[in-house]
């Protein structure tokens, strides 16, 4: 009976394997129909997992450990399901709105173009950071614009390099609403010009325009009733969980999915929301609701809800405009999404929450709920993942009551549909262990920040990303890594006496040490993966737009052909050259010219050149590195290169 259960529950993950292989023939990724349908398709199974766990998997209602611990698990993953619910039918639709920018392009004609003032938002940044946004901005291939540099640091040397790149320098004598204040103070300068801009471009400091960024956003305003157009972040380069898991080229950045998949969904529904930088803003609609939100340090998402209460939509446009700067650091990182986390539930407690008297929509409610939503119960349910099953192994408390051919039913078979149709709309960005491992790594303070946001939503400081800076050297991230090792060798030791005892984890006449076993194999995994990531490597600077191309050498012999194969704002590497380390060279590069250099070092196929640009060619540089190009980073997961990465980084 139970053999013939067993094969019954791996028939129906089969038959969904097999359906996986066949719909990419039959419906496209991109057509709502086809996407309601999968996505519809796994909410019903989401349901019918949730039923089975709720009805047949937790301990009986009493006084009992079992039941504290297995009715606690139950509600943390059923608040998980439920984002994930929202967000599937977030995801049901999309829109590109690349077509429509073609149609409206210069809309303004035969009036002159619109005034646009470019707001570069800075705080602690250094010059290499700030240097290549400013030379960006003033890069952009649009006729009436000017750029504004916004420092809330108070540095003369900023000042004379604004003036002297004729940059309109902006200070104020306190740091009061933080980036929203700093961009409120120039907002006010802005209005008591002779001549007020009609849009506004929000940059941060990290973050280069590139040529046709202007151009292709002004052409979603030809709607009267459009505020704010939202592009996506990219970034040159890798974030820390792509670089300290050796995957830069074989696995996109962590943000990949929500700016090229969950936002392009969020904007089908009329949900999109700014996310600050890269963003172009009617000026007149955020005159009219009084300036930045500063009810919020998430002021970005709260400036879209102010619109709509005005009657502004965001709408995002989803094309690679701007490119920047990642967290380099975990901490870094970490602190960002605990930031965004908090912000979310000051929102949520605030004027324009969901469940607040306001002229919001019923969708921009559901909005904010489901941001919320994922935020508390993610992060919460993913510890709760790697905690719960020592509660097995060292107390003997049943977490899930069930057997293997249950658990195939219906957790595989949700699971299996699920991680198909994420990464068959998304190009391969869900990957078992490295998703959990993004979230795991920021599970704690992220929990934290979201109870207490709920609990006392104001009095919080508002924490800068830190960009930039010395990245040479190893760095174990202790203090992260900390509770994680905890959580490791309590899970060795559990498993160890599971093993090799029945002293504690006994009472089982099913199949719940089977489960419990595969489950902590898996968190063992996980882990292990987490510990690597909290190493971090250094980094030189890299490009993820670097392709080899010809070049030549201009040396004492002549003219001699080679290949640059890495480039960056002090260094060049060529191959197919003889060269000898302190040689003086010039080396002639597209888009800049003849510039100065001596071999840094030599290598076995050519040679490592420190450069000496001169000013007009160091923006030049500048310019071709970081403003001009396509998509600068891996967009999809190539999935026998991040293999082969991923053996090369832990073999």
């Amino acid at each position: 009976m139970y053999l013939s259960e067993l094969q019954a529950s791996i028939v129906q993950l089969l038959l969904v394997l097999g359906i996986a292989l066949v719909v990419p023939t039959f419906l496209n990724g991109e057509r709502t129909r086809d996407r309601t349908i999968l996505f519809g398709v796994g909410i019903l199974l989401s349901i019918r997992y949730f039923w089975w766990r709720a009805s047949e998997t937790i301990a009986p209602l009493g006084l009992t450990a079992d039941c504290l611990f297995s009715w606690t698990f139950l509600a943390l993953e059923g608040a998980s399901l439920l984002s994930s619910i929202s967000a599937f039918t977030i995801m049901m639709r999309k829109t590109s709105r690349s077509g429509e920018v073609e149609r409206f392009k210069a809309w303004w004609l035969p009036n002159s173009a619109p005034q646009v003032a470019i707001l570069v938002a800075t705080y602690n940044e250094d010059r290499t950071v700030l240097e290549r946004t400013v030379v960006g901005a003033k890069a952009v291939d649009y006729p009436n614009k000017q750029v504004l540099v916004l420092d809330d640091g108070r540095r003369d040397w900023l000042h004379d390099y604004c003036l002297e790149h004729d940059v309109r320098y902006v200070r104020r004598p306190d740091n009061k609403g933080s980036k929203a204040g700093n961009i409120n103070h120039a907002l006010r300068l802005l209005s008591e010009d002779a001549c007020p801009p009609d849009f506004i471009a929000v940059l941060d400091a990290d973050f280069v325009p590139h040529g046709d960024f202007l151009e292709r956003a002004l052409a979603l305003f030809h709607d009267h009733d459009v505020g704010l157009v939202q592009t996506p972040q990219h970034f040159f380069n890798a974030d820390p969980i792509q670089h300290n898991l050796g995957l830069s080229r074989s696995y996109p950045d962590e943000q990949r999915f929500f700016f090229d998949h969950l936002q392009p969904s969020r904007d089908g529904w009329g949900i999109a929301f700014c996310c600050g930088t890269s963003s172009v803003i009617r000026f007149s609609a955020v005159q009219d609701i009084g300036g930045l939100p500063t009810d919020s340090i998430t002021e970005d998402f709260m400036l879209t809800l102010a619109l709509q209460e005005k009657g502004f939509r965001t709408v995002y446009l989803n094309e690679p405009l701007t490119e920047g700067l990642a967290p380099e650091g975990l901490k870094e990182y970490v602190t960002q999404r605990a930031r965004w986390c908090l912000g979310l539930m000051q929102i949520a407690r605030g004027r324009l929450g969901p469940l607040s008297r306001n002229n919001l929509r019923l969708r921009d409610r559901w909005s904010v709920a489901d941001s919320v939503l994922f935020w508390l119960s993610s992060f919460s349910f993913r510890l709760a993942c790697f905690v719960f099953p020592l509660f097995y192994w060292f107390f003997n408390v049943t977490i899930v009551d069930a057997s293997v051919s249950d658990v195939i039913r219906y957790f595989g078979v949700y699971f299996a549909w699920i991680l198909f149709v994420l990464n068959f709309i998304s190009g391969g960005l869900v990957v078992p262990v490295v998703n959990d491992v993004s979230q795991l790594l920021g599970a704690i303070p992220i929990t934290r920040a979201a109870i207490t946001g709920l609990i006392k939503p104001h009095g919080h400081a508002f924490s800068v990303t830190a960009k930039g800076g010395d990245r040479t050297k190893v760095i174990v991230q202790w203090r992260l890594m900390r509770p994680f090792l905890v959580i490791l060798g309590l899970t060795v030791v559990g498993i160890l006496i599971g093993i090799l005892s029945d002293r504690f984890a006994f009472n089982d006449a099913g199949d719940g040490k089977v489960i419990i076993l595969f489950w902590t194999l898996y968190n063992l995994l996980t882990l292990i993966v987490t510990l690597v990531v909290c190493v971090e490597l250094p980094r030189v600077e890299k490009h993820f737009g670097d392709r080899p191309e010809r070049c030549d050498l201009v040396l004492e012999t002549g003219l001699q052909r080679a290949w640059l194969v890495d480039l960056t704002q002090e260094t060049a590497r060529v191959r197919g050259a003889d060269l000898s380390a302190g040689l003086a060279v010039s080396v002639i590069v597209a888009d800049v010219g003849t510039i100065q250099a001596h071999v840094l070092e030599k290598t076995d196929d050519g040679g490592i050149l420190s450069l000496q640009p001169s000013p007009p060619q160091h923006e030049a540089l500048l310019r071709r590195l970081y403003a001009a190009g396509d998509v600068p980073s891996v967009t999809k997961t190539r999935v026998g290169a991040l293999i082969r990465d991923a053996i090369g980084r832990f073999v």
